[in-house]
């Protein structure tokens, strides 16, 4: 038996589309934002680059493949993969998911993620403005939206829990009525056979998410907080000097985490590193020193504040199975190979704690 099931998340964003080749440049992917990456203080690893995979690109079955075989063989269970759905019917990004459900391949299992959050260019280092919208239409479009998704969510690899469906929600927040979007999603999903949704959504800040079968927070620069003294310090050399908005050293967030409590439904959210600088230059954070090795303790912290839970529910979402732009990926790099994969390894498949 597993000690836990990990779930990574995992970022379909390495294949050209039009959207981007018009936002960004003919041919932009993730990778053109993690080849441009530089240091930008003293000590500051840049760029981070892939090892063995390369630079992929997801419209190549070869190379999901490969994918799946390594995330099998360390131990992920799943990958929860970014869905977009951005009202009437807008998707981006689709494709990669789209072929893994129509030729059934690669065999391993997956859930989906709604990345319900409008797109700026901020996070591109642009200027704040529009490239595409998330709108909340109504009922029908949230209809709409899950009859799109029962095919999938009745696919043999779908994860679930308690014979459930897993359905992650990055901002559940922001949809204006969320507590009826789920209940209609319950009932259509009973009816079309299933035991109903497992909704787990993401807490941001001081959020409560009612009614939801499961929340996770997903921010690692929630914690440590900040004093007054560091943030004024931090703003000026990034205003100064080029500093990314927030350097957090592992160390902390590794003590952080340990020392939080979880909530009863609350799932462990864990995190490699974090660098997205890559993406957003000085408006990036950068977590400093992460290594395979505090990365094992981070994890060996999770399971233990879940070992005790129905075995269905011993859930932890990894952030992130392949973010390369932000610096949290499982997949192996040239300054660490698999290490992150053989924690995970390491731990899952050990001896539970007595």
């Amino acid at each position: 038996m597993r000690n836990a099931r990990v779930i990574a998340f995992y970022l379909p964003q390495y294949f050209p589309i039009p959207e981007n080749d018009e936002w960004h440049g003919k041919g932009f992917t993730e990778w053109t934002n993690v080849t441009k990456a530089k240091p930008m203080f003293k000590g500051h690893y840049q760029p981070i680059l892939p090892s063995e995979l390369g630079f992929y690109d997801l419209r190549v079955p070869e190379t999901r493949k490969a994918q799946a075989d390594l995330a099998r063989e360390y131990g992920v269970e799943a990958f929860c993969y970014w869905h977009y759905w951005f009202g009437a019917g807008k998707r981006i990004l689709e494709r990669p998911f789209n072929e893994v459900l129509e030729s059934g391949e690669p065999d391993f299992p997956f859930c989906l993620a709604w990345a319900n959050a409008s797109w700026t260019g901020i996070w591109y280092g642009m200027q704040n403005n529009m490239l595409l919208e998330q709108k909340y239409l109504g009922e029908q479009e949230d209809t709409e939206h899950f009859y799109f998704l029962l095919k999938a969510f009745k696919d043999s690899r779908y994860l679930r829990v308690n014979n459930k469906p897993l359905f992650f929600i990055y901002a559940p927040l922001d949809h204006p009525d969320v507590q009826n979007f789920m209940r209609l999603w319950q009932k259509l999903a009973q009816k079309e056979g299933l035991d109903g949704v497992f909704f787990v959504g993401a807490l941001w800040g001081s959020e409560d998410l009612p009614n939801f079968s499961g929340t996770a927070r997903i921010d690692p620069f929630e914690l440590p907080g900040q004093s007054k003294l560091n943030k004024a310090i931090s703003l000026i050399k990034q205003r100064f000097f080029g500093y990314p908005r927030r350097i957090v050293d592992y160390d902390d967030v590794v003590e952080c985490l340990k020392n939080r409590a979880l909530k009863e439904n609350e799932f462990p959210v864990i995190t490699p590193n974090w660098d997205n600088t890559a993406r957003s230059g000085s408006r990036g954070s950068v977590i400093t020193n992460s290594t395979p090795e505090k990365f094992d303790l981070m994890l060996k912290n999770a399971i233990k504040k879940i070992e005790r839970r129905d075995p269905d529910e011993r859930i932890i979402f990894v952030e992130a199975w392949n973010e390369w732009a932000e610096g949290n990926y499982l997949e192996p790099d040239i300054k660490f190979g698999r290490g992150f994969l053989e924690a995970i390894r390491k731990n899952i498949f050990s001896a539970l704690s007595t």
